[in-house]
């Protein structure tokens, strides 16, 4: 299924990612060959690479294991296409401006019926695809808008949260809601439940549909290194999060219905939305 990946530093960290087990997730042994995509945060921007094939046989895959990236955030993202076509536009992550500030997203999971609760025509940003997930994030960002037009930068951190909060238990009515989604300045996750390959079959939803590592006691350590991502930590604080554990060590099941915001490599706040 689909695969989500996030990390947090609190500097720029260099990560290198040759996805050896993001290409297995993509390749033909697996079921989710529908697209990969991710993206590196940078002041207002954000470096986004994407592309709707398998990553099993990608050149890009081999092109960013070569290059050192340094990013504060990074969200990257494996497709099972249960919503729209093998696209471009239907790959996650998705990047919009809102007031001078790129946002990313990625989601994991299926929404149904969400097309009957957002009039597209209302949207301050229109989706480009077909997909659920990229209607989510432009539903989110219509809900946020107001708050960033009104501030000078970033909104208070319990306003945007309380907003992320109430989005996140909406849409887990509809079906698996794992999010994640950069504003510049913090990274909300979202952790519901998620369908796992066992024995060749498709389980039902269930949790958990995220995992969480601190890696602020690894900071002795030159590099944080597993299934091919390596991050320099340079003695700082790095947290990843990720569908599944990525090594044996460390990882935190988050319970279903979980809320974070994580700032520069911190978990800063943690809610309930079930």
């Amino acid at each position: 299924m689909c695969e989500l990946l996030a990390i947090s530093s609190r500097q720029a960290s260099t990560v290198t990612y040759s996805l050896p087990e993001f290409a297995m997730n993509g390749s033909a042994l697996r079921s989710n060959r529908s697209g990969w995509g991710i993206a590196f945060a940078r002041d207002k921007d954000a470096l986004l690479i994407k592309e709707p094939e398998p990553a099993a046989a990608s050149p890009w895959v081999d092109f960013i294991a070569q290059q050192k990236i340094e990013s504060r955030c990074v969200i990257a993202h494996v497709r099972y296409a249960t919503r729209g076509a093998n696209t471009l536009e239907n790959t996650h992550p998705f990047k919009r401006a809102l007031a001078g500030q790129m946002q990313l997203f990625a989601h994991n999971g299926t929404l149904e019926g969400i097309e009957d609760r957002v009039i597209t025509e209302t949207l301050s940003h229109e989706p480009l695809g077909e997909t659920d997930s990229e209607l989510a994030f432009c539903l989110l960002l219509n809900r946020l808008k107001p708050i960033w037009r009104a501030a000078e930068g970033h909104p208070t951190l319990d306003d945007r949260m309380a907003i992320f909060v109430k989005f996140a238990a909406e849409m887990a009515t509809l079906g698996p809601a794992n999010f994640l989604y950069f504003d510049g300045d913090t990274l909300f996750a979202h952790a519901h439940r998620r369908i796992y390959e066992e024995g060749g079959r498709h389980t039902e939803p269930k949790p958990p549909g995220l995992q969480i590592r601190n890696c602020q006691h690894c900071a002795a350590q030159p590099e944080y290194a597993c299934q091919g991502l390596k991050i320099g930590l340079h003695d700082q604080r790095t947290i990843v999060l990720a569908s599944v554990p990525l090594d044996e060590v460390g990882w935190e099941p988050l319970p279903e219905g979980t809320a974070l915001a994580l700032r520069n490599g911190e978990e800063i706040e943690r809610e309930r939305t079930l």
